[in-house]
């Protein structure tokens, strides 16, 4: 059994638990308080830890085992994508819109109630944004944002948050681009955080916590690409 750890708002934003003691129920909560400032979230997203929590809570931060993630190179491409994409339907764009990005990814979703993405969430993400953390990725139908998705990238690690889809399969176009981007840029892996049945069909898999802090310790600490991103000339869309 682990223990709930207690974060002061005071303390240095570099203070955090090792994320090996986070509960094993429910999966991977570690620490409660703290804030979201850029030096504590980027402190967090090194060691492995993220915040995650409703409207009405306190800040929870989690770090779960196994941890899903996804390699660039083995994203799963169906048939039906892969026509949609030869076809050209939709444009893709990277931190062209993050504001229209963080505010659709925050709106609440057929059958579920409230987001998880509340107001101080997004004002946090902003604030990585504009100091080029955070990222966006963006699909259009001609001049409408009708998908896309939003993550932070430290050293060579991008960390995925949340991803919408107005039209059939944007999203995912939205995802291939930026795997073939981020493989380009030799971006081991993108975290997607916790277990999803979508981005396990799309190719992501659960690896153990001391494997994802491994590709951490690697990757983490190597020359960070600090937006705005664009898309290289050959994956222009």
């Amino acid at each position: 059994m682990g223990e709930l750890y207690y974060i002061d708002s005071n303390v240095s934003a570099s203070v955090f638990p090792d994320p090996r003691l986070a509960l094993s129920e429910p999966n991977g909560l570690l620490a409660v308080g703290g804030d979201l400032s850029p030096e504590r979230l980027i402190t967090a997203y090194r060691k492995g830890i993220f915040p995650w929590y409703n409207q009405g809570q306190p800040i929870l931060w989690w770090s779960p085992d196994p941890r899903l993630v996804l390699f660039p190179e083995q994203l799963h491409i169906s048939r039906s994508l892969r026509k949609r994409l030869r076809r050209g339907t939709y444009r893709v764009t990277l931190d062209q819109d993050f504001p229209g990005v963080i505010q659709a990814c925050a709106s609440p979703r057929r059958d579920e109630e409230g987001t998880w993405i509340t107001a101080e969430m997004e004002s946090a993400y902003f604030r990585l944004h504009r100091i080029g953390i955070a990222h966006s990725v963006e699909a259009w139908e001609e001049d409408k944002l009708i998908g896309g998705l939003y993550g932070v990238s430290i050293g060579r690690i991008f960390f995925g948050e949340s991803m919408f889809s107005q039209r059939p399969d944007a999203s995912k176009v939205a995802l291939v681009y930026l795997c073939r981007q981020l493989q380009q840029w030799g971006f081991p892996l993108l975290d997607c955080q916790i277990q999803s049945e979508h981005l396990q069909r799309l190719g992501a898999q659960t690896i153990p916590r001391d494997e994802f802090l491994h590709w951490l310790q690697q990757f983490c600490n190597t020359p960070s690409i600090k937006g705005p991103w664009h898309l290289g000339p050959d994956l222009n869309g």
